[in-house]
C-alpha cells in the first residue's frame, strides 16, 4: 500500500474512505490500565499527535469507560481536530447499541467520531444479531444520518471465518463495511489465519484494514522468535491502513516511531525468514491466546453488555 510521510510518521489510505491515516495507530487500552496515570496518558496522546500519529483507537468497555475519558481529555486544546478518532461498541441490539455510543460521544467529548466499529464479533450468531432488524446496524446508520459518526466497520480476534460471515451477512443487507480490524502479525499466518482467508477480500472490496495484536499483547515476544521491531515491520508490509499497538510508557511510544522510521516493506526472502522462525511456535496457537482462549473476550466475561436478544426470539424462549 502507498505511503507518504510526513514529520516522523507515514501514513496510508483508509479504503474507500480516502482518509488519510498513520501507518502506526494509538492503542486505547493501555492508556486506561493502572500503572498509567492520567497525566501519563494526557502527555502519551498528545505527544503521539505531534510527532504525527493521527489514528486513535478505543472501545466504550475499556476500562470501564476509563480509556475513552483519557482520550476526551487528551483531545481538548484543539487536538480533537488533528486526529481520527475511532471507538468500539459491544452492543448487539439497537437500543444497547444506542446507549453505548451516546455515552462513548459523551465520554470523548466529541460531537461525532470518526469510526464506530461493531466490537468482538467472536461467535457465528453476532453478525446476524446486529444486522437484525432490532440490532445494532441500525443504530450505527441512524447516528450516521444524525452526524454522530462517519463511517461505520467491525473487528474481531476468534476465527477468520466468523469474520467472512459478517461480511457475507452485510453483503446480504447490501452494506459494504468502511474498515475492519483484526489480528495480523507473525503467527497468525500459521494458524486460522486472517491474512490468508480475510485479508484478500478486503483488499479486493478496497476496505480499509486494520491490524491488531501485531505482537499479541506482548505474548508473541516471549516465544523468544522475534523482536518487536520485526512484529510490527511484518505487519505494516502487509496491506493494513494502520497498524494498531499499545503505548504505556514514552518508551514504548519511542519504540512504535523507531519502527517507522526503518521501515522498508519486507520482501519475500525476508517474510519467509520470519515465518520459518515462528513456525514450530505458532503452529498450534500457543501464542495467540485471543484465539484458543476466552481469556481476551469481554463480551464472555461480561455478556449484558450485548443487550437482549430480539423481542420475537425472547418470546420463543422457554420460562
Amino acid at each position: 500500500m502507498a505511503a507518504s510521510r510526513h514529520t516522523e510518521m507515514t501514513y496510508r489510505v483508509l479504503g474507500r474512505t480516502g482518509q488519510r491515516v498513520s501507518t502506526i495507530g494509538l492503542g486505547g487500552w493501555h492508556l486506561g490500565l493502572d500503572h498509567v496515570s492520567a497525566p501519563l496518558a494526557t502527555r502519551l496522546i498528545r505527544e503521539a499527535i505531534d510527532r504525527g500519529i493521527n489514528f486513535l483507537d478505543n472501545c466504550w468497555d475499556y476500562n470501564d469507560g476509563k480509556s475513552e475519558r483519557r482520550m476526551g481529555h487528551a483531545l481538548r486544546d484543539g487536538y480533537r481536530k488533528r486526529a481520527f478518532l475511532m471507538t468500539k461498541i459491544d452492543g448487539r441490539s439497537r437500543k444497547e447499541a444506542t446507549r453505548q455510543l451516546d455515552q462513548s460521544l459523551k465520554r470523548l467529548q466529541t460531537d461525532c467520531i470518526d469510526l464506530v466499529q461493531h466490537h468482538e464479533v467472536i461467535r457465528f450468531e453476532d453478525p446476524d444479531r446486529i444486522f437484525d432488524e432490532e440490532g445494532a446496524h441500525g443504530a450505527l446508520i441512524e447516528a450516521r444520518r444524525a452526524g454522530k459518526l462517519r463511517y461505520i466497520g467491525f473487528t474481531g480476534h476468534k476465527d477468520p471465518r466468523i469474520h467472512l460471515h459478517m461480511l457475507d451477512v452485510a453483503r446480504a443487507h447490501d452494506f459494504v463495511f468502511d474498515a475492519v480490524q483484526m489480528p495480523l502479525n507473525v503467527m497468525d499466518a500459521h494458524f486460522r489465519s486472517f491474512e490468508r482467508l480475510v485479508l484478500p477480500r478486503l483488499v479486493q472490496q478496497n476496505i480499509g484494514v486494520l491490524g491488531m495484536k501485531a505482537m499479541g499483547n506482548g505474548i508473541i515476544l516471549t516465544s523468544g522468535t522475534v523482536t518487536a521491531t520485526e512484529c510490527l515491520h511484518y505487519a505494516m508490509t502487509l496491506p493494513t491502513s494502520t497498524v494498531i499497538t499499545g503505548v504505556d510508557s514514552p518508551a514504548i511510544l519511542d519504540q512504535a516511531f523507531e519502527a517507522v522510521r526503518t521501515f522498508k516493506p519486507l520482501g519475500g526472502a525476508a517474510v519467509a525468514g520470519l515465518l520459518k522462525k515462528t513456525a514450530r511456535a505458532a503452529a498450534r496457537g500457543q501464542f495467540e491466546l485471543f484465539k484458543t482462549t476466552s481469556a481476551f473476550d469481554g463480551t464472555a466475561a461480561s455478556p449484558e453488555w450485548l443487550g437482549e436478544e430480539p423481542d420475537r426470539v425472547t418470546s420463543q424462549m422457554p420460562e
